[in-house]
């Protein structure tokens, strides 16, 4: 089997047009074609994929999504040379790039290429390389051309293992907007910030992006390499493929910049405002002092606080809850913590997650909130309990032994986390069963 001598390059965007290029580059006779009607300065180009199809030995898919794929090889089928191989690079679900090479057989390579379009101009791509050995062979030298080849044993897997090479992908991109948020928080200039961030794990994304990491104001003017909004294609993809849940799929989705920006600009998203925060402080301030206001002021009047006590699950309305407090700190509020861990904003809507630290128990909060007009409020809380609420830290156990029997009872009228109240309140007035325990 002959070597392709004409490629036709269907899909001219930002990585289309550079393979495109480099192709062109290396002597291969290159036709492009793209739905939108760009066209490249280094390639020929046509507006009719027919007429570029029948004149390749090699058709180069480099295009957004699976649907698209279908629909560009759907028009140009009938076009397609009895030996032309279909060469895809885009990035598309496991499934569709299984149908795909069920529809073409042995005439179908899938080839998804990990690099920027700095690496494909290049030629320094790693490109995840599935099909028949024959098709294999005919196109490695293309192939080669931009990179290096890893083989694979079929379109499916060649097209999961990109998806989850773009998963550590955006973890990195996530993992960085949390380093730069928390470096906001304290007050430290940016230019350090990079600086020292080039030096650990994320200095290679930081040294390619410092162009926009640089720039506060999320608005870079640079050419995207690779935008968000394919990234957060890429990540809906994998989350549906594998049915696990995927937080990068979400918080690339809801990243309040434009589709076409790149990923950098999905590191630089400053922190939630803090009216969607300050629910959860009141929260915090309630378990501080006792005081059952901030609860009242936290939460919805119609919220409900839920988790399971003994083997039994509890819902306390607001009104419950907030009778357990009686406007005095626990003896040991000195050794208690309490952070909020995580926050998601999806419009008027978010969730949250603490972590309260009381005595020997540890207690996971999550938290559903709604926007109120201008203002956020709690509406409902469940909650997990870990460790034993039967044994004393160290400092319940010195007071008991200092103040005595008396004391003994006021010390056990400590609150627990999440409003547990343990033994009697106001000496000797017994509580129920529930709030003794729950």
């Amino acid at each position: 089997m002959t070597t392709p001598h004409t490629i036709a390059v269907l899909g001219l965007g930002r990585m289309g047009d550079a393979l495109a290029t480099r192709l062109a580059a290396q002597d291969w006779d290159v036709v492009g074609w793209t739905r939108s009607g760009r066209t490249s300065g280094a390639v020929q180009t046509t507006v009719d994929p027919h007429e570029a199809v029948a004149k390749a030995d090699l058709v180069l898919l480099a295009l957004f999504d699976g649907p698209a794929c279908r629909q560009v090889l759907d028009d140009v089928r009938g076009s397609l040379r009895a030996d032309t191989i279909v060469l895809n690079t885009s990035t598309i679900a496991p499934a569709e790039a299984a149908e795909l090479a069920r529809q073409f057989g042995p005439s179908y390579v899938h080839a998804p290429v990990l690099g920027s379009v700095q690496a494909a101009t290049g030629g320094t791509l790693h490109i995840l390389a599935a099909a028949d050995r024959h098709a294999l062979e005919r196109v490695r030298p293309v192939l080669e051309t931009l990179g290096v080849v890893r083989y694979v044993d079929d379109a499916s897997t060649a097209a999961a293992l990109k998806l989850i090479a773009n998963n550590s992908l955006a973890g990195a991109v996530l993992a960085l907007r949390d380093s730069l948020r928390q470096a906001d928080a304290l007050g430290l200039p940016r230019a350090q910030v990079l600086d020292i961030l080039e030096l650990g794990q994320l200095g290679g994304l930081v040294t390619r992006k410092r162009p926009f990491l640089a720039d506060r104001s999320a608005t870079a003017p640079a050419t995207a390499e690779f935008t968000i909004g394919a990234l957060a294609k890429d990540m809906a993809l994998l989350a549906a493929a594998s049915n696990t849940p995927l937080r990068s799929a979400a918080g690339l989705a809801a990243t309040p910049a434009a589709p076409e920006a790149d990923i950098a600009v999905a590191a630089m998203v400053p922190a939630v405002e803090d009216s969607v925060l300050e629910p959860l402080r009141a929260y915090i301030r309630g378990h501080a002092t006792g005081d059952p206001s901030h609860f009242r002021d936290a939460f919805l009047p119609t919220a409900h606080i839920e988790g399971v006590r003994d083997g039994t699950f509890v819902s306390w309305p607001l009104a419950e809850y907030c009778a357990l407090f009686h406007g005095r700190s626990a003896p040991d509020e000195e050794t208690r913590s309490r952070r909020i861990d995580a926050i998601d904003v999806h419009g008027t809507v978010a969730t949250a997650t603490m972590t309260l630290v009381h005595g020997a128990d540890t207690f996971t909060d999550i938290f559903l909130l709604i926007r109120v007009g201008e203002s956020w409020r709690i509406a409902n809380k469940a909650y997990h309990r870990h460790g034993s609420a039967l044994q004393p830290g160290p400092q319940q156990t010195s007071h008991r032994a200092a103040r005595g029997e008396q004391d003994e009872a006021d010390a056990d009228a400590a609150y627990g986390g999440d409003g547990e109240v343990r033994g009697v309140v106001d000496r000797g007035e017994e509580l129920p069963q529930q709030a003794r325990e729950g």
